[in-house]
């Protein structure tokens, strides 16, 4: 059983949800990510997204754009963000980790390559944006014999075949995208996000983590009342970014920001 697997399953049988938040790796600069990243754990991260900073992020609106500018301006790549979990697992090796990116990063290094890096390091699963399951033949085994969750986005407009399909090649969890657009872009309709849930509920045994839109306490409520877990990003990468020049004001701000999320989704515990 994977990290990710056993936390979710734990979850579950206390009838909590999972809060998933995403940093971007170096942002605002290398030296700060994993003290950051024990920051989300303390305020309440049950896993961690990791973003892998990439020079055209396409499905990324301006704040997360920012912040991969704001990473690679101090030369953070790939390797290095592996680092970072590794350093991290020195102090924590409970809360999984998955790096988040695109599909560049990862060929450049060499599939091969990098899987066995990221296994070395303690990455727990794998998000790459911009790389569908039909597409994935060459990396996808790499990932399965490392133990590595393979994870795939779903979004409003995919088909109940496809769901199927992109289950089958999933694993972990399955990442909803709530909305039709980038990241932060718009306001989260929590009806329909409740309807689509359900529906994927149906097609799918994995679990179903809902991002894009997630704001606040009360959006994290209302969608863990239909998801499995919320995964919360560009509020708290907007937040890095106007905390940025005082680390210790900036860890302040992260936690003022995910406790409330945290215990409004606690408060839902059945």
């Amino acid at each position: 059983m994977s990290r990710i697997e056993g936390v979710l399953k734990a979850l579950k049988g206390q009838g909590r949800k999972a809060l998933i938040p995403y940093i971007t790796a170096g942002d605002p600069h290398p030296d700060n990510t994993v003290d950051l990243m024990h920051t989300l754990v303390d305020a309440g991260a049950d896993i961690i997204e990791l973003g892998v900073p990439f020079s055209d992020p396409m499905a990324d609106g301006p704040v997360i754009q920012l912040a991969c500018e704001r990473a690679l301006v101090h030369g953070t790549s790939l390797r290095q963000v592996i680092a970072m979990v590794k350093e991290f697992r020195k102090t924590d090796d409970a809360t999984p980790v998955v790096l988040m990116g695109y599909l560049n990063p990862m060929e450049a290094m060499g599939y091969e390559t990098f899987a066995d890096a990221a296994k070395d390091a303690g990455v727990d699963g794998i998000l790459t944006v911009d790389l569908p399951p039909e597409e994935a033949e060459e990396v996808a085994p790499l990932f399965t014999q490392r133990d590595l969750d393979a994870i795939f986005l779903l979004a409003p407009t995919t088909t109940d075949d496809r769901i199927r399909a992109i289950s089958q090649h999933s694993s972990g969890y399955v990442y909803y995208v709530s909305i039709k657009g980038v990241t932060g872009s718009a306001t989260i309709n929590v009806d329909e996000v409740a309807q689509k849930v359900s529906h994927i509920h149906e097609l799918t045994a994995l679990p179903v983590g809902v991002g894009f839109g997630i704001r606040d306490a009360e959006t994290a409520a209302a969608v863990g009342r239909v998801s499995d877990g919320v995964i919360v990003g560009s509020v708290l990468v907007d937040t890095i970014a106007r905390n940025q020049a005082d680390t210790d004001q900036l860890k302040r701000a992260l936690t003022d920001l995910l406790h409330p999320m945290r215990e409004a989704l606690d408060s839902l515990a059945s």
